[in-house]
């Protein structure tokens, strides 16, 4: 579709905002008119699509991944493992990754994500081993070749078992090293534009694995150049112990120490906050990637999503490493969400509409973008279509609770940037089955 036609994706059979029952116009990358329901566009259109049968949300934006980790799924050597021991398993595995491994790998998170619904990806790589300097390149090629819009963050370990860090010293990078990669890739890779298709943030993967100089290198970088700062934070108690221990502080403690308590950042899980330190983060404006299925697997706890958000901090959702999902699937999640939400709080607070939210609106405030996650004019184009004809739908009531509740795992059309990526279900001009063959022959070699 070149940048003058216009399309109406037509009269959906539900959407998340009333305001766009009638559908929505699209022009080039934008949305260009929201319709209510019996509304017509207010000009000539070039093309219809008729969404009766599909109920009809934002793109999905997934807020925190690891997309090298779909090469170790259900992993022998780190089952029923919480987060330490089941690191300390597969770091050592995760240091013999190669050029192929990620470029393979990030188009099997990237594809997943898509026929999910999912339009935007943050992903946070850490590891660079020698000669796997160009990592996050590779991955901004596959993004280019799928035509998903990602948020890649240049993540960094730099505290090594030597140190009294958790990672083994094979798999950790010299601080400067880590410093002129970050300004390399800013530089080359970050679209600061509304529309954006790539950009770049600052990554230190977590406390026990950079040191405290790392930290606040990065978030200098991240202010001179004004991109946004990604960790993972308060993830388990054994994290809180190793700060107390390392620093004399509690997480949220050393990152305020860090110059880190901002609206430039948000973080990965934050399960583990106190009142105060909610209040703090509420305050900061720092956003938090809930990751459910994740938190669940290695048995983490249960994030405050609810008090993060009524304090002032945006909450959005993340699938994070296949290695602990141990899936993509960016629709699941959103059920994930929904049912782990119950278990902490009132059946009225957390509802269908209200995690809908989180992996849209949510997720986009986390990201920094007011350009992504709603349908409404001079948003971005990013749309997903479902339908409901499978046999986990038949005898549904509300259409789009009946996506969260009953479970729904895959789109049936994809809309990126105005261009549809997904179309019956499959991503138009890539082979699927010959992706998911090769994924499987490096998997394997990486687990010899």
């Amino acid at each position: 579709m070149n940048a003058s036609r216009r399309i109406w994706i037509k009269t959906p059979l539900a959407t998340l905002d009333e305001a766009s029952a009638g559908g929505v116009v699209i022009e080039g990358q934008r949305i260009v008119e929201a319709l209510a329901a019996g509304e017509v566009p207010a000009a000539s259109v070039d093309e219809q699509f008729d969404a009766r049968e599909h109920v009809m949300l934002p793109g999905l934006i997934n807020s925190h991944h690891h997309f090298y980790q779909t090469l170790t799924r259900a992993f022998p050597a780190a089952l029923n493992k919480s987060l330490f021991s089941w690191l300390k398993s597969l770091y050592p595995v995760w240091a013999k990754l190669g050029e192929e491994m990620v470029e393979v790998s990030t188009q099997v998170a990237l594809a997943e994500l898509l026929l999910s619904g999912c339009t935007t990806a943050s992903d946070h790589h850490y590891l660079f081993p020698q000669g796997l300097e160009n990592a996050i390149d590779i991955q901004m090629a596959q993004a280019e070749k799928m035509g998903m819009r990602v948020h890649l963050t240049r993540g960094s370990m730099s505290l090594g078992e030597e140190d009294g860090g958790l990672p083994p010293q094979s798999t950790v990078q010299d601080e400067d090293a880590i410093m002129a990669d970050s300004e390399r890739l800013i530089a080359r890779y970050h679209q600061a534009e509304p529309g954006a298709m790539s950009r770049v943030a600052l990554a230190p993967c977590s406390p026990f694995s950079v040191s405290e100089s790392l930290m606040k290198a990065s978030a200098k970088l991240a202010e001179k150049h004004d991109v946004r700062l990604h960790t993972h934070l308060a993830e388990t108690h054994d994290e809180t112990a190793f700060c107390e221990k390392m620093f004399g502080l509690r997480p949220l403690d050393y990152l305020e120490k860090v110059g880190w308590l901002s609206d430039r950042v948000w973080l990965a899980h934050g399960i583990h906050f106190n009142d105060d330190e909610i209040r703090r983060l509420g305050a900061a404006g720092t956003g938090i990637g809930h990751c459910p299925s994740s938190n669940m697997l290695l048995a983490s706890g249960l994030c405050p999503t609810l008090d993060l958000e009524r304090a002032g901090s945006p909450v959005g959702l993340g699938v994070d490493g296949s290695a602990s999902n141990d899936g993509s699937n960016m629709i699941q999640e959103v059920r994930q969400a929904f049912l782990l939400g119950r278990l902490r709080y009132d059946a009225s607070e957390i509802t269908h509409q209200k995690v809908l939210s989180w992996a849209t609106e949510g997720s986009a405030r986390c990201l920094g973008r007011d350009d992504l996650g709603a349908l409404k004019v001079g948003m971005q184009a990013d749309i997903a279509l479902f339908k409901l004809d499978e046999l986990r739908f038949a005898g549904a009531g509300d259409p789009l609770a009946a996506l969260v509740l009953c479970g729904a795992h895959q789109a049936d059309r994809v809309m990126v940037a105005g261009q549809w990526r997904v179309t019956d279900g499959a991503i138009d001009g890539f082979d699927l089955k010959a992706l998911i063959e090769r994924q499987k022959n490096l998997a394997r070699k990486l687990a010899a």
